[in-house]
């Protein structure tokens, strides 16, 4: 699988597990369909765009780097909205979207297929 297709496919996947999360929180409850929904597109965002930079740099370091950076910046935007009222929850979002990063640039480095990699369309003769 390509390295952005498999970001984007983990992105989804921990973005869901990711919004999940939010059910602990009580006073967010009655948002939750709107926090899955959101911290799944954050997922896919990252996901991709992880998963681009994989192709492009083959560094396991750089990767992670990347990764946390990403979801880290992409949390901080929705931590910066405020809830109904007036609060922030930076912990409670940035956290989990820094992990959400450096898990997906982890895997795009390691278990993603590599441009012209032997199976993929690119290199067949």
């Amino acid at each position: 699988m390509s390295k952005p297709m498999l970001g984007l496919i983990l992105g989804a996947i921990l973005g869901i597990v990711d919004g999940l999360s939010a059910w602990r929180v009580p006073e967010v409850r009655p948002a939750i369909v709107g926090i899955i929904i959101g911290s799944t597109v954050k997922g896919v965002i990252s996901g991709v765009l992880i998963g681009f930079f994989a192709r492009k740099f083959h560094s396991l370091p750089l990767g992670i780097l990347f990764g946390g950076a990403v979801g880290l910046f992409l949390a901080f935007l929705v931590a910066a909205i405020p809830g109904e009222h007036g609060e922030h929850y930076w912990f409670e979002i940035m956290m989990p979207g820094a992990i959400l990063g450096i898990i997906i640039g982890y895997a795009t480095q390691k278990f993603g297929r590599a441009r012209g990699a032997l199976g993929s369309p690119a290199s067949a003769s």
